[in-house]
């Protein structure tokens, strides 16, 4: 099946038999729904300024629903038109198209794109639909699913989600598997890395980026250096209490103190004073504090690097940034490695999945 199909713009948009139409819609903020009425779209803790991805101005969710089911039914797929509408409608649209399609059809979406797909494109469009706070939910599970526990996964998304970002996924975790997610990450886990991650599930860290308290950064660093540099052994309770319950711009100050007072930098002091996954977690408290997108650049970068790729990270990250910052990720990336993430993207990968990718990436650096 041949057919044109626009970039998700704002005053086009694909009909089924090829070509342009004008659609009539609401301007940025609000949307179309049945009926014609046009209503405002809900703030979301999963969305940013820089993110790729943006509401479609031009959002038929009637239109869409019947697009998708006709790219599903019949003999073949036609992937072309799946990716083309995912990856140009913002999450809080997908799930409009999910209630008209259940609507329409009497099944969900999810169920027959998983159906109809597979491989690494499968788990990309499946990440794309679900809301946000459930495919974090979703990947914390897989994480303490079987035997062992991913603590990697643990610790990207427990480390960089904001704190209402975390209420939202434990609300989901508790709906979608019946269980709290406090509870499975104390028996999953252990001594003071349990500990941090339980700080963090709590969601009461400072996000004030605009006030900074000059005593307490003075103080904390005084305690840090005493916590470890000064003392034989380490206190980690000390590094897990300022290090999870600071906001990014304190941490900034408190680290230049640190160096000041100790001439070494709060990550040399991480690396020599602990080991093992708490090293890690606290590392990267440290380096979300700096740059959150660099975090994520680091991590797609690690991701392609070698033999293989991590194509689970790599979608992971894309999806849930599309929206957030995922062209300061973009930006970083192009910094520390001197080549455009969407460059990478198209070397590392192929086919459908591929395709969805760059498309998630928008036109690149």
């Amino acid at each position: 099946m041949s057919s044109t199909w626009s970039t998700g713009g704002a005053c086009d948009s694909w009909w089924p038999n090829g070509g342009y139409a004008p659609v009539g819609c609401g301007g940025v903020g609000e949307q179309l729904i049945p009926g014609g009425e046009l209503v405002p779209v809900p703030g979301s803790a999963f969305t940013g300024s820089r993110g790729t991805v943006k509401d479609c101005t031009c959002f038929n969710v009637g239109r869409d629903a019947d697009n998708l089911r006709k790219a599903i039914i019949g003999l073949g797929t036609n992937e072309q038109a799946i990716i083309e509408i995912l990856t140009h409608r913002s999450n809080w649209q997908r799930q409009q198209i999910c209630k008209e399609y259940k609507g329409t059809c009497g099944r969900e979406l999810i169920d027959d794109l998983k159906g109809d797909l597979s491989g690494d494109f499968k788990n990309v469009i499946a990440a794309l639909v679900w809301p946000p706070a459930l495919f974090d939910a979703k990947e914390l599970g897989r994480a303490m699913e079987g035997p062992g526990t991913n603590e990697n996964l643990l610790i990207e998304i427990l480390a960089s989600r904001t704190n209402q970002q975390l209420k939202e996924i434990k609300e989901a975790y508790h709906s979608e598997f019946k269980k709290d997610l406090v509870k499975d990450i104390t028996a999953e886990t252990s001594g003071d890395f349990r500990r941090a991650l339980l700080i963090l599930l709590e969601a009461r860290r400072d996000e004030n980026c605009q006030v900074v308290d000059e005593r307490l950064f003075k103080s904390d660093a005084q305690a840090l250096y005493k916590a470890g540099e000064k003392r034989l052994g380490t206190d980690e309770a000390k590094f897990i209490e300022v290090l999870c319950l600071r906001s990014p711009a304190q941490l900034q100050i408190t680290f230049d103190e640190y160096k000041a007072v100790t001439n070494r930098s709060i990550e040399d002091s991480i690396k020599s004073e602990m080991s093992g996954d708490l090293k890690h977690l606290m590392l990267t408290m440290v380096n979300c504090s700096k740059s959150t997108p660099a975090y994520f650049a680091e991590k797609i970068h690690t991701s392609v690097k070698g033999l293989g790729t991590d194509e689970n990270t790599l979608s992971r990250i894309l999806v849930t940034r599309s929206e957030i910052d995922l062209l300061d990720i973009q930006d970083e990336y192009l910094k520390l490695y001197g080549k455009s993430l969407y460059s990478t993207i198209k070397d590392e990968t192929s086919g459908d999945y591929r395709t969805t990718l760059l498309k998630i990436c928008g036109t690149g650096n």
